[in-house]
């Protein structure tokens, strides 16, 4: 397998405007296959992903049922995953097999793994044996594994190969990546023992062994590896490339740092919705859809704020008699739900980046604690000169200045320990932190500041 290239496309990362979507509407509508393939031709395949996704669902389906219309690799895993899984239950097995033998492993994996298991097994079944194998092999690896992320097309060559060896190889075989920055160097057993850049060896003299210009390899990623650590592992040490071994320390698949890249921005664009609760939506979604995802997670937002409210409501009496309490509450709890949550995402993103550990721990809940009172006394100062402005009371300046002070301590503490204790749950931080983060920091802001205003006012 081969990712297919496209050079020479030159007009990159465009906004087509309405203008022209329309126009390439009404081709589709009117089967102009010329005008849609000159500008399939025409544009890079990032290009017409985007164009595709502007289109209307009635419009992209017709353009997949076109005859003379076969949609190109490289278009397709430029778009989003949403629209993948759409076309791909319009496309017929032999046109899927047909893309995934022009891409590269990995890719063609995350393609198979879209399929039910019968559209699977058709597919499979149109395609070569190794490269059913190989994609078979895959799919036995956990989702999130480097094995879902790594490509089987990688360039290795003994160690006691001479550079002139090694040239000839690389000049002869049809079996090689068409593109690789690094070659592995192997020992008899088929175990990396270091690396060597391409560039390396087109400048060393032909009869130098390559393991006298290897580097060794820094680390190897096991296959079984989280993609999230493997994305870490990249960072740490600078990796352009690195080798994914078995259970046996054999080399069996590369990973690169464009994979990476692909890991990293799908990693936080997940944590990014999850916060906002609308798991991996897409914006080419439907309403029933995107209704569908965002119900649960408002459902429990709405039980979260009854929990709230009947909290208020124990102070009923008093709110009635003291009206200023009830102006002046949402100050206080939003406040506190803001700073919970700047504390909150800062904690994920540590989680992520595995920066928090046992002997850091009460270091990093510490400096939270007082970042709390700092924060608290600053903005319990000025919400107290305002309320003095306000309503001329003293007595309720005291009141929501002590309030402020509690519940940003609290928002601090809790933005932290939430996150943490789920991740000791293996439950998602990104996914449950804020409901529980918000729900805290309303009840604790509620509580402070009804609960000592009515011993202020009513005794």
């Amino acid at each position: 397998m081969s990712l297919a290239k496209s050079i020479g496309k030159q007009k990159v990362n465009l906004e087509f405007n309405k203008d022209f979507i329309d126009l390439f509407n009404q081709k589709i509508k009117s089967n102009d296959i010329a005008f849609i393939n000159k500008t399939f031709a025409d544009y890079h395949p990032a290009d017409i992903a985007n164009l595709i996704e502007n289109l209307d669902s009635d419009t992209r389906n017709k353009l997949i049922e076109i005859e003379a219309f076969n949609i190109e690799p490289e278009i397709f895993v430029e778009l989003n995953e949403s629209l993948q899984f759409e076309v791909l239950l319009l496309l017929k097995p032999e046109s899927i097999a047909k893309i995934l033998r022009n891409l590269e492993s990995d890719n063609a994996l995350q393609i198979l793994e879209k399929l039910d298991e019968t559209k699977k097994k058709n597919v499979l079944d149109k395609l070569s044996h190794q490269d059913r194998f190989l994609l078979q092999e895959g799919l036995s690896y956990p989702e999130d594994s480097a094995a879902r992320i790594m490509q089987r097309e990688f360039t290795a060559v003994p160690s006691e190969w001479t550079v002139g060896q090694t040239i000839d190889y690389l000049r002869e075989s049809k079996e090689l990546p068409e593109e690789f920055l690094e070659i592995f160097v192997v020992d008899k057993d088929f175990k990396p023992i270091g690396t060597v850049p391409s560039s390396r060896v087109l400048r060393t003299p032909r009869d130098s062994k390559m393991k006298s210009i290897m580097r060794e390899v820094p680390v190897l990623i096991s296959v079984n590896m989280d993609k999230e650590e493997v994305g870490l592992t990249f960072e740490n040490y600078n990796l352009v490339s690195a080798g994914v071994v078995n259970k046996d320390n054999k080399l069996i698949g590369m990973i690169t740092a464009d994979d990476i890249v692909t890991v990293v921005q799908e990693e936080a664009e997940e944590d990014v919705l999850r916060l906002a609760g609308v798991g991996d939506e897409e914006i080419t979604d439907g309403v029933l859809k995107k209704t569908k995802r965002r119900f649960s997670w408002l459902l429990l937002n709405l039980f979260t704020a009854i929990i709230a409210s009947v909290v208020i409501g124990f102070f009923q009496e008093d709110i009635e008699k003291v009206v200023a309490l009830a102006v002046l509450m949402p100050i206080v709890a939003s406040m506190g739900g803001n700073a919970g949550m700047q504390t909150l995402a800062v904690t994920i993103r540590a989680i992520a980046k595995k920066e928090i550990s046992s002997g850091n721990f009460f270091k990093i809940v510490t400096k939270e604690f007082v970042i709390g009172i700092l924060n608290g006394i600053i903005f319990a100062v000025i919400a107290a000169i305002i309320v003095q402005f306000w309503f001329n009371e003293t007595d309720l300046s005291i009141l929501i200045a002590v309030a402020m002070i509690l519940n940003m301590i609290v928002a601090g503490l809790f933005g932290i320990l939430v996150p943490i204790s789920l991740k000791k749950f293996n439950i998602d931080p990104a996914l449950a932190s804020s409901v529980f983060v918000t729900t805290i920091t309303d009840v604790i802001g509620f509580l402070s500041f009804l609960g000592i205003g009515s011993l202020f006012f009513l005794n």
